[in-house]
């Protein structure tokens, strides 16, 4: 892993350089309104290789390709499926990602080898504007090494990633905290790939009945689906509140609402103390980041409800778990 700096640019002053970077083949990292993303010209196969390069990541796994535009959509694959249009309509911009089928003009590299292509407009006026300063569709998987935790904010992508980034776009904490919804929507009946920040709900009232078939244990057929992924450095348990602190070793705590009641934790980290799963959403990530730099031996989740957003949450949780079990 590289132990240099990339350049740190603001976002709302470094997007004409930062676009420049992505026209010559170079890395960009920057903020959406999910995680950072780790961009490169999704038509240039060298500069997709860069991404899996700097990552560390399998070339089994594909990328997410982002536009400036709902209405790029089109012009990139051509006709495109009225389930398809319809969940376009109404969530782009916005944390949902589409499987649409691949054009010729992506390389292989970008999708794996699949003949599908995830893609989506991200809903962060920072990302749009590199985007379109930039010209061409945006390959970006969440900035930081693979299978670890993604970045919400320009430090985590600094401490993670160093010099294999060029350019590292800062615009603050991500206002969602997990990444975008998946979904296939090709079909007769609309599969959901990867939950995220996008709730469940949210797509069943728009369209109807939704099939949920999150996790892979295979071939990833969506980015990020891996059943061990999102983990930190420390070793993560899933437990609930009434936990107590004993065992060897110092151990960390992640809560939903409350600080557990038993002392003893080495550290401590609440996610919403309002109970609100969107702003747990949004501070997951970072209080995860926060934990792992304690030097905790160990670091026990509470989950949250199984609803909303809180789905996606505790799919990260589990997802982090599996990476250690």
């Amino acid at each position: 892993m590289s132990t240099g700096s990339p350049r740190l640019l603001p976002a709302d002053s470094g997007i004409a350089e930062a676009a420049s970077v992505l026209r010559a083949g170079g890395l960009v990292a920057f903020p959406t309104e999910t995680v950072y993303g780790l961009g490169a010209n999704a038509l240039d196969a060298q500069a997709a290789a860069r991404i899996f390069a700097a990552k560390a990541r399998p070339s089994f796994d594909p990328l997410i390709s982002h536009l400036a535009d709902a209405a790029d959509l089109p012009a990139l694959v051509g006709a495109v499926p009225p389930a398809v249009a319809a969940l376009v309509e109404r969530f782009w911009p916005g944390p949902l990602t589409l499987i649409v089928d691949r054009p010729a003009v992506i390389p292989p590299i970008v999708t794996s080898g699949l003949d599908t292509m995830a893609v989506r407009v991200p809903d962060e006026p920072a990302a749009r504007a590199l985007i379109a300063a930039a010209g061409v569709p945006v390959a970006a998987p969440s900035a930081n090494r693979f299978g670890q935790l993604s970045p919400t904010r320009a430090e985590h992508v600094v401490a993670g990633l160093g010099d294999a980034v060029d350019v590292v776009l800062d615009g603050g904490p991500t206002r969602c905290g997990i990444e975008s919804t998946i979904v296939d929507a090709r079909g007769e009946r609309p599969v959901v790939l990867r939950l995220g920040a996008l709730p469940v709900e949210s797509l069943v009232e728009a369209i109807g009945p939704v099939e949920v078939r999150a996790g892979s244990s295979g071939q990833p057929v969506a980015p990020g689906t891996l059943a061990a992924h999102y983990a930190p450095r420390t070793p993560l348990r899933l437990a609930g509140t009434a936990e107590e602190p004993g065992g060897g070793g110092r151990r960390g705590f992640l809560a939903f609402r409350e600080r557990p009641v038993a002392g003893g934790w080495a550290a401590v980290e609440v996610l919403s103390p309002d109970g609100d799963l969107t702003a747990a959403a949004a501070r997951l990530f970072d209080a995860l980041h926060r934990l792992d730099a304690t030097g905790v031996t160990e670091i026990v989740a509470e989950p949250v409800p199984e609803v909303g957003v809180g789905r996606a949450i505790n799919d990260r949780l589990r997802r982090a778990a599996a990476t250690w079990h």
